[in-house]
């Protein structure tokens, strides 16, 4: 495990890290999350039963596009040329577990994309379905995996 922090000059000063010398190699990153909800409000997403539209294809596009725009959210983070982010939405007795995969070619990886899009997938159901279901829980957001694969010429 690396302790370095590459975010931290050795003057203590927070920067942005200098990828210019890395490989251009495509990189490919799989967040996920959940979010718990009452087995009526999971009813009513799967019957396109909520007032305010399809949910889960509205936190899909929400969740591309929240990739999309990683680096005007987060400060430190590269704006990257996404290749493909794709979205999908397992429904479990609790709620919906929320998966996101995203590929780009660069010289940097795509983790934080792949989380933001986990999460604001998240929050969007959230926010559709907070008139129904006050006691929404999202949880367990976090990276699953990562690769590089090296471009064939």
């Amino acid at each position: 495990m690396n302790t370095e922090l590459t975010h931290v000059s050795p003057e203590g000063d927070v920067n942005m890290v200098d990828v210019s010398g890395k490989d251009v190699v495509t990189r490919i990153a799989q967040a996920r999350g959940h979010i718990r909800l009452q087995p009526e409000t999971i009813r009513l997403i799967t019957s396109d039963g909520v007032k305010k539209g399809n949910v889960l294809a509205t936190a899909r596009i929400a969740g591309i596009q929240a990739a999309k725009q990683t680096a005007l959210l987060i400060p430190l983070c590269h704006q990257l040329p996404l290749r493909h982010v794709s979205l999908t939405f397992t429904e479990d007795a609790a709620g919906f577990e929320i998966t996101a995969t995203v590929k780009t070619q660069a010289q940097t990886g795509v983790e934080m994309e792949a989380l933001t899009a986990v999460a604001v997938a998240g929050l969007t159901i959230y926010d559709m379905c907070k008139a129904v279901d006050g006691e929404m829980v999202i949880s367990e957001v976090q990276l699953v995996s990562k690769e590089k694969v090296p471009l064939t010429s």
